[in-house]
């Protein structure tokens, strides 16, 4: 048994092959939200007025919103890499600056509904309406997230573990530069290679539990 690693995961984009929140907009959101997004990527406001703003939008019954989340797919590998790095005595959560209603949904329909989630929180207000709350958000969050993944790493070190990280984008670029080592995907590769962060780029969960085994071991991250 490994007791000072844990691994935490972001979900949209690395566990889930699409970002569940841009495609509930993409369906149910109200006009209003593209431009929401682009005030974020202009970096106008921070991510948890962005979502909170675009969540407020989303026009949809619960109903609805089930049906949605059942046609989500996820990384075909990641159910075998929990379950391996459990049988390491790794525990594995998820982190996202997404929505806890609607990780947990997946995660459940996957076998998976025991994982912790360190997410916003999805509230229906009315038949049709939806309001978001942050219990994650940090006021010294630099990037203004409703999630602080710092934060929630930073948990971990505290208590004098190593944190092993998986993501894929720019809301996993500042963590990433705190974790012990990281899984990276898509443009979190060019970032951290840029920082010089150590880490191993990852098509899926499946090059990430070929790797697990090795990686975890602190002579291999200290080489």
């Amino acid at each position: 048994m490994n007791e000072t690693w844990r691994v935490q995961c972001d979900f949209d984009g690395t566990i889930s092959l699409a970002d569940v929140t841009d495609s509930l907009l993409e369906r149910f959101g109200q006009p209003g939200w593209h431009e929401l997004e682009a005030a974020w990527e202009r970096g106008d406001i921070g991510s948890r007025e962005c979502m909170r703003g675009q969540i407020a939008l989303l026009d949809m019954s619960e109903h609805e919103l089930a049906a949605h989340l059942d046609t989500i797919a996820i990384d075909p590998f990641f159910v075998d890499f929990v379950r391996t790095a459990q049988s390491l005595g790794l525990p594995v959560e998820v982190i996202s600056d997404g929505m806890d209603r609607v990780i947990r949904s997946i995660l459940q329909r996957h076998g998976l509904g025991d994982l912790p989630v360190s997410a916003n929180h999805l509230v229906q207000v009315g038949e049709r309406r939806w309001a978001l709350e942050s219990p994650y958000a940090k006021a010294s969050c630099t990037r203004a997230s409703g999630t602080c993944k710092c934060a929630c790493l930073a948990v971990h070190h505290q208590d004098g573990a190593a944190v092993l990280f998986v993501g894929d984008s720019t809301s996993d670029f500042c963590v990433s530069g705190k974790a012990d080592y990281v899984f990276a995907k898509s443009r979190l590769i060019d970032y951290c290679e840029a920082e010089r962060i150590p880490f191993a780029p990852i098509a899926d969960f499946g090059v990430a539990l070929a790797l697990l085994a090795d990686v975890i071991e602190p002579a291999r991250i200290s080489a």
